[in-house]
């Protein structure tokens, strides 16, 4: 003969359980006088046959047709109204689940008016706190007959939901703002999300009751995804070439970081490369007659030292050094100096 539940509660504290149905498998048999205690934190929905019966919040409740009017269609009035019948009985935590985390996996692509390619790569990461507002749409709509329904099965769901409105907030608010204006905003777009997602997690019984973003940046790989996506040409892609070996010399822990912060960042990466590399690609040999040699070409000695070096290609001493101890540069050391021959450092630049 199956139990009948005279008594039933579920006093776990569900940290991260949203919804806990009882029992977890099988159906609860209830009858009517049987009692349910919810806890301050949550709500109870009664489910039979798919149907909703009702929702009982924090307390004490004597299953009576008064409390549940829908019983009297469901089991009548035999049995001097202690009716044995079965339901579902589902647990939803009511609190605030705070604290969920969201990052961008991909770069999202944006505008950056009047900054080197005049596009940039931006990654973020930050956290997010949701709480269930109405417990039966919940049940009905996302949990279904799942024995429990932690944060983990719908945090994918949430965070795709979250990024798609950054997404649109980034590319509205970069039509008039570059990456470095748009990076002192984190509190106008934080507030911008929460707005525009509400909808959608009032649309499953949720509520978005924060959305914070702890950081947002230029993707440190910018200038490779940028060149994958084929949004660079090939003059654009071959000074990339040079860039790259650049980049990786800087990251040797001797090495400065003026290459990783001026290249590495994607925010400036044309214009670096316009005013440091412009005339390093022009065809060798003979200039057209009354053709002026490019100012570069005309100031660049045969013989240059790590300084000298430096200020043509606009990076620090260091980074030459650095390029040169790796192998990356041709130089010759006399005594503790080095010294790069012109040959050498367009060889190096032309990768």
């Amino acid at each position: 003969m199956a139990r009948i539940f005279d008594v039933v509660e579920y006093p776990k504290e569900m940290r991260d359980e949203i919804v806990h149905r009882f029992p977890e498998t099988g159906i609860a048999d209830l009858r009517i006088g049987s009692q349910v205690i919810v806890r301050e934190s949550q709500n109870v929905v009664f489910m039979r046959d798919g149907r909703a019966l009702d929702v009982f919040g924090p307390g004490r409740h004597t299953i009576t047709t008064a409390n549940i009017p829908l019983l009297v269609d469901l089991v009548g009035k035999a049995f001097g109204n202690r009716t044995p019948f079965t339901a579902e009985v589902f647990y939803v935590s009511m609190r605030e689940f705070a604290d969920q985390k969201w990052g961008t996996p991909q770069p999202i692509i944006v505008r950056n008016p009047g900054v080197g390619l005049g596009v940039a790569l931006l990654q973020g990461f930050g956290t997010y706190s949701f709480q269930v507002s109405d417990p039966q749409q919940f049940v009905t709509q996302i949990v279904g007959t799942q024995g429990y329904y932690r944060t983990s099965d719908i945090e994918n769901r949430l965070r795709v939901m979250l990024l798609s409105k950054l997404q649109d907030i980034l590319g509205t608010t970069t039509a008039k703002s570059n990456v470095l204006e748009l990076i002192g905003l984190t509190n106008e777009l934080s507030a911008g999300v929460r707005a525009q997602t509400q909808d959608d997690f009032k649309a499953i019984g949720l509520t978005l009751k924060s959305f914070y973003i702890g950081n947002l940046k230029p993707s440190s790989k910018s200038a490779e995804e940028l060149r994958a996506m084929g949004m660079l040409d090939m003059q654009t892609y071959t000074q990339l070439q040079a860039a790259d070996a650049m980049r990786d010399a800087a990251q040797n822990p001797s090495g400065g970081a003026g290459l990783t912060a001026g290249i590495g960042a994607g925010m400036g990466v044309g214009n670096v490369l316009s005013s440091a590399l412009s005339n390093v690609n022009q065809p060798q040999g003979g200039q057209p007659a009354g053709a002026a040699a490019p100012a570069a070409e005309a100031t660049m000695p045969d013989i240059m030292t790590p300084d000298e070096a430096a200020q043509f290609l606009k990076v620090s001493a260091e980074d030459v050094v650095a390029a040169i101890e790796e192998g990356d540069l041709q130089a010759r050391k006399i005594g503790k100096a080095y010294r790069i021959s012109k040959d050498a450092l367009q060889a190096f630049l032309n990768g």
